[in-house]
C-alpha cells in the first residue's frame, strides 16, 4: 500500500500538471523586485497600518491581554467584545448580534447551524446564489442539505424557483452575498427582500465585501433591511478583515438566533474569542465609518474611473460595479500569465481560477483601496496596457 506521504505528494503533482497547484511563495517573490503597488489586498480604507486603529490595539492589550485565554462561554467573554456586540447590532438594525475569529469560520458554522432539520422540524430548502462564496456552500454540506442554486443575481430566477417550491411545508433560506467578492457587483437588496417577504424565507446575508464600503454609514447594504415591523428577516454577516482592516467577524440577527448560536454553533462554542488586541482596533474601525462618506465616494468614483480605462484598453471586468475589479481573460493559462508580467511590473495582483470561480472565467483580481495612489493605478494601466499589446502581436 502506497504511504501517506506518496498520496499526498500525489495529489499535488497532479495539481501542478493541471496548474492548479497553489503556493506561499509570492511573499518571496515579491521581495526579489521592487513593488511599486499591491493590488490584492482586502484593506479597502487603509485601515491596516492605520496609526489609531495600531494604537486602539495596543491599547486594548494593555488592559485585558494578548489573548483571551478561552471560549467566550468559559474565560473569554470580556467587555470588548460585549461591547462591539451591541455597536454592530445598533448600526446594522437588528437587536443582537455575535462576533466570530473569522468570516469562513462564522459562515461554516453559524449558518450549518441554522440548517439543522431537526430544530426546524423538517429539511429546510436552501436558495442561494451560484457565485456564493465557499463558505457558504461549506455550511450546506456539513448539514447535508441540497441547495437550489439560482443564476447569478438574477431575482427572476429565483422567484421561478420559490414558486415551484412555494407548497412545500419546508422552512425556506435565501442565501446570497451582497456584494460578490469575484465579480464587484452588487445585490439588488430592495427585489431579494421583497421575495423574502413575499415567500416567508429566512435570509442569510455575507456582507464581507461591502462592511465598512457600501450601504447606510458604510455598515453593509444589508443595514436597515432585517428587520420589518418588528420582525427579523435572518442574518446578516460581514468580516473584519477587510475594509476593517483587522480580522475576525460578525452575525448581525435577532436576540432569539443569538442565544440559539450561543447554545449550537460549534464554531462559536468551542472556539477561543478574539483576541482584546484585535477587537480594540475593530471597534475604533468600525466607530470611524459614519464619518468616512466623502471617502467611500472616492474609492467608488476612482473604480468607475479605472473600469472606464480598462473598457478602453479592451478589458473584459465582468458585471463589476463597485471596488472589485475582475480582469477576465478567460483561461487559467492567461491568467496566470498576467498576474506574472503584472509582479515583473512591480505590481502585485491576484489570480482567480476555477473552482473559486465558473469554468472558463479565469482571470486577475484588482481590489482599490483608499491607500493606492493616482501613480499607482497609471503604473496599473501602463502595464495592463503593455500585457495586452503583447498579446495582440
Amino acid at each position: 500500500m502506497a504511504s501517506f506521504e506518496s498520496r499526498f505528494n500525489d495529489y499535488c503533482t497532479a495539481l501542478e500538471a493541471s496548474g492548479r497547484r497553489r503556493t506561499l511563495g509570492a511573499a518571496a517573490a515579491q521581495a526579489a523586485r521592487p513593488v511599486i503597488a499591491d493590488f490584492s489586498h482586502n484593506d479597502y480604507l487603509g485601515f491596516a497600518h492605520d496609526p489609531a486603529l495600531i494604537e486602539a490595539g495596543h491599547a486594548m492589550a494593555q488592559r485585558y491581554g494578548v489573548g483571551s485565554t478561552g471560549s467566550r462561554l468559559l474565560s473569554g467573554n470580556l467587555t470588548p467584545h460585549v461591547d462591539l456586540e451591541q455597536a454592530i447590532a445598533l448600526a446594522k438594525g437588528t437587536e443582537a448580534a455575535l462576533i466570530f475569529n473569522s468570516g469562513y469560520q462564522a459562515n461554516s458554522s453559524a449558518l450549518a447551524a441554522l440548517l439543522d432539520a431537526k430544530v426546524l422540524g423538517a429539511e429546510p430548502l436552501v436558495f442561494s446564489d451560484r457565485l456564493n462564496h465557499a463558505s457558504l456552500h461549506h455550511a450546506c454540506q456539513l448539514m447535508n442539505v441540497r441547495q437550489i442554486r439560482y443564476r447569478h443575481n438574477d431575482m427572476a430566477h429565483l422567484r421561478e424557483l420559490l414558486s415551484a417550491h412555494h407548497e412545500e411545508d419546508r422552512p425556506k433560506f435565501i442565501v446570497a452575498e451582497t456584494v460578490f467578492g469575484m465579480d464587484g457587483d452588487v445585490l439588488d437588496m430592495p427585489a431579494l427582500v421583497a421575495l423574502a417577504d413575499e415567500f416567508d424565507a429566512f435570509l442569510y446575508l455575507d456582507e464581507a465585501h461591502a462592511t465598512g464600503v457600501l450601504g447606510r454609514s458604510g455598515y453593509g447594504l444589508a443595514s436597515g433591511y432585517m428587520q420589518r415591523d418588528g420582525k427579523s428577516r435572518g442574518v446578516a454577516m460581514g468580516t473584519f478583515s477587510k475594509a476593517l482592516g483587522a480580522a475576525g467577524a460578525y452575525v448581525a440577527c435577532s436576540a432569539a438566533v443569538r442565544e440559539y448560536l450561543v447554545n449550537r454553533c460549534t464554531g462559536f462554542i468551542y472556539s477561543t474569542a478574539p483576541s482584546p488586541a484585535v477587537i480594540g482596533a475593530v471597534s475604533a474601525a468600525w466607530e470611524r465609518l459614519p464619518r468616512m462618506d466623502a471617502e467611500r465616494e472616492q474609492l467608488m468614483r476612482r473604480a468607475a474611473q479605472l473600469r472606464a480605462r480598462l473598457h478602453e484598453s479592451g478589458f473584459n471586468t465582468g458585471t463589476s460595479n463597485t471596488h472589485i475589479i475582475p480582469l477576465i481573460v478567460g483561461t487559467e493559462e492567461a491568467a496566470l500569465d498576467l498576474k506574472a508580467w503584472l509582479l515583473k511590473c512591480g505590481i502585485v495582483s491576484s489570480a482567480i481560477r476555477p473552482p473559486t470561480v465558473p469554468p472558463h472565467t479565469a482571470r486577475v483580481r484588482i481590489a482599490l483601496s483608499l491607500s493606492h495612489t493616482d501613480t499607482q493605478l497609471e503604473a496599473l494601466c501602463d502595464a495592463l496596457d503593455r500585457w495586452k499589446d503583447r498579446e495582440q502581436r
